[in-house]
């Protein structure tokens, strides 16, 4: 669906920004929470660093923010339209989707974040081919 070269791949896989040739994380599975943001210092490809400055990734709290809202917004959807729950219930899908799906948001928001940021560089890849 993305390719590799657009930003949309790197948010969704996780990868290099700037090579899309490796993860960003240690570990690959968003769910083993002892590791969900622990990241590389640099890709191993190209070199670059993912953190720019100390405390880079805090701007990433306010894309938190908006990417649970959007998760919030489809566990109502389904939850009330589709299911035709009642408000209690619509709720408390609403909570137990964002308990569940923190780690998956902390990325998320954390690689849309660095791709603010840093562009894909298609030579990186050509000249470590």
């Amino acid at each position: 669906m993305f390719k590799k070269g657009n930003k949309l791949y790197s948010i969704f896989t996780g990868s290099c920004p700037k090579c899309h040739q490796e993860s960003m994380y240690v570990n690959k599975n968003a769910f083993v929470l002892s590791e969900t943001l622990k990241m590389h210092e640099r890709c191993s490809h190209c070199n670059t660093k993912y953190k720019m400055e100390p405390s880079f990734f805090y701007g990433s709290m306010y894309v938190s923010y908006a990417v649970g809202i959007i998760f919030a917004f489809m566990a109502f959807s389904v939850s009330y339209g589709i299911f035709d729950s009642g408000r209690n219930i619509a709720f408390a899908s609403i909570i137990l989707t964002l308990i569940i799906c923190l780690p998956i948001i902390l990325r998320l928001s954390r690689n849309i974040w660095i791709n603010f940021f840093m562009n894909y560089d298609r030579s990186l890849v050509k000249s470590k081919s």
